[in-house]
């Protein structure tokens, strides 16, 4: 049964094939951020949900239900595909249109107007972790422990997603030129973003595109095929450059460890020591809260990890490339 032992909200996480596209981040999976953060963009995926006072800079596109706790504003239109949840005191500056029901707070300001095709609820909606907190409270009250078990496991258990969300924790802030986190940072396979990138440690998946630095204060590692276009670097943790990986820019970092296939077009800075490896580099304490299996290339798995049956695949194919 998944455990609150740890908060789902203690890691920046963008899942695979995440795109950031004409100042709009689009995810195939839901969207879950912080309170007190800034997202500068607009954001499109399935169930978007936001904490207490985030602000949005554009759009919000969700195809299944959207939830905005209090004092939360929104740069421009708010598009949802079910129902939606608008706590107290939110701002609007664009008009919502929402298919399903509409549950809405006093002193919502929505500038352009809004319509629904369901039913429309004037109150102020509980916000989603108190709910969710309430609802198991009152199904244990009664008894109905399996009730409150199988909850739990629709909403925690990574398995039965067909998406992994995107996470954003509390007091971030997010734009087009940088990415700001105080904690570890996981970025999926096949992604496309814009801005410096600012982590405690930092993980990037396979393939994934970059147009700015990377920077974190305990490590940092690039995975197979990543472009990034800019500077990698670390304080005071090790920095690892995955096979056919692409740097345009500077390396530097405690440790340096790079792949030989791995391209550098800048400098190579390394306090301590430079390794140049022709195997799989293996080292799951990059991101130590992170948990993530690696596979054979040294990337963490990013989009949750993999069967011992693919990653025994994985080290028998990065064996023949070796050879």
């Amino acid at each position: 049964m998944p455990s609150f032992r740890s908060d789902p909200l203690d890691e920046l996480v963008i899942p695979d094939e995440t795109h950031v596209e004409e100042h709009d981040l689009v995810t195939e999976g839901d969207v879950i951020v912080g309170g007190q953060s800034t997202v500068e963009f607009g954001v499109r995926g399935n169930n978007v949900m936001a904490g207490e006072r985030v602000r949005f800079g554009g759009h919000i596109e969700a195809e299944g239900d959207c939830r905005l706790d209090m004092w939360c504003r929104v740069g421009g239109n708010v598009l949802v595909g079910e129902n939606a949840y608008l706590g107290e005191r939110v701002q609007v500056d664009g008009e919502l249109k929402v298919a399903g029901d509409l549950d809405i707070g006093d002193d919502v300001d929505i500038e352009d107007g809004f319509e629904a095709n369901g039913w429309i609820v004037i109150r102020n909606p509980m916000p989603t972790i108190v709910f969710l907190f309430v609802y198991l409270s009152q199904l244990l009250r009664i008894g109905e422990e399996e009730a409150a078990e199988e909850m739990l496991s629709e909403m925690m258990d990574e398995d039965d997603r067909e998406h992994e969300p995107a996470l954003v924790p509390r007091g971030a802030r997010v734009s087009d030129d940088a990415w700001r986190v105080s904690t570890p940072a996981r970025i999926g396979n096949g992604c496309r973003l814009h801005g410096n990138i600012r982590a405690e440690s930092l993980v990037v998946g396979r393939d994934t595109e970059i147009f700015g630095s990377l920077r974190a204060k305990e490590g940092v590692t690039v995975g197979a095929g990543t472009q990034v276009t800019g500077n990698v670097t670390t304080r005071g943790g090790t920095v690892r450059i995955g096979p056919n990986a692409d740097i345009r820019g500077d390396v530097s970092g405690d440790h340096v460890e790079i792949h030989q296939q791995a391209d550098i077009e800048g400098a190579i800075r390394a306090r301590d020591e430079t390794t140049m490896v022709n195997e799989p580099v293996l080292d799951d304490s990059v991101v130590d809260s992170v948990d993530t299996d690696t596979d054979s290339t040294g990337e963490s798995d990013a989009d949750g990890g993999e069967t011992d049956e693919s990653a025994t695949s994985d080290d028998e194919q990065a064996a023949e490339r070796a050879d």
